[in-house]
């Protein structure tokens, strides 16, 4: 409101109104995206161990993952690195063919630099230098995503609370850190979509002080409270 000299939140209202790049640079100002590859680590292990082992034998000719509320992306494709090196240790890369990523934001100038896939070395120092090394090379003072870890991950603008999800249903939900922001309603709203969205037996990933509230409980059940993992009934 300051910037645009206005004097009340009625005045900057009107602006929101007849000035649609005003609406961006609010959204950009609200949203919060702080993200790194491998955030948690400990999480990335859980559901490298207790969630890629049923995907991986899941019978469908897609096995769909939404990294929502993904930031500038860098959770999306530590999901696809993830992926990657569990095809390779049992040796069928094969599998990654089926294999669909979406990130998503409601933040555009996030989905642009999720898109670009170049990023500073400060969003790798909760990732090993063996596997920055293997899938993000240096160019001109920043590390590009490689082409076999961008082509699993697809990108698009969405707003979580509204509508519904990257279309078809899901085999795993990663939502973290993003819920924590909402009012309890809207969290209860939230997972009932989820739950919506995701196939019976799917998986869901809230941040590590996100927890599952009111008759949400009765939908999911843990596979690791303590990493915040739920497999949907």
């Amino acid at each position: 409101m300051r910037a645009k000299s206005a004097s009340s939140f009625a005045q900057y209202a009107g602006i929101l109104d007849t000035d649609p790049h005003e609406y961006d640079k609010l959204v950009e100002a609200l949203t919060i995206n702080v993200s790194k590859f491998f955030r948690n680590p400990e999480t990335f292990a859980s559901i490298a161990t207790k969630v890629l082992p049923e995907l991986w034998a899941a019978p469908s000719p897609l096995v769909r993952i939404w990294s929502a509320g993904c930031a500038t992306g860098e959770e999306p494709y530590s999901l696809a690195v993830l992926c990657r090196e569990y095809a390779l240790a049992h040796g069928d890369l094969s599998k990654l063919e089926r294999l669909r990523i979406i990130g998503s934001d409601i933040d555009r100038e996030s989905v642009t630099v999720a898109s670009r896939g170049r990023y500073p070395a400060g969003a790798f120092t909760d990732t090993s230098p063996a596997v920055r090394e293997k899938y993000f090379p240096l160019e001109n003072g920043l590390f590009s995503v490689s082409p076999e870890i961008r082509n699993l991950v697809s990108f698009e603008r969405r707003d979580i609370l509204e509508g519904g999800g990257p279309g078809g249903r899901l085999h795993m939900v990663v939502c973290r850190n993003v819920i924590i922001y909402f009012t309890r309603d809207t969290q209860e709203r939230l997972f009932e979509r989820f739950h919506d969205l995701l196939l019976p037996g799917a998986f869901l990933v809230l941040g590590k002080v996100e927890t599952l509230l009111g008759k949400s409980r009765e939908m999911f059940a843990p596979v690791s409270s303590r990493e915040r993992i739920y497999r949907r009934l």
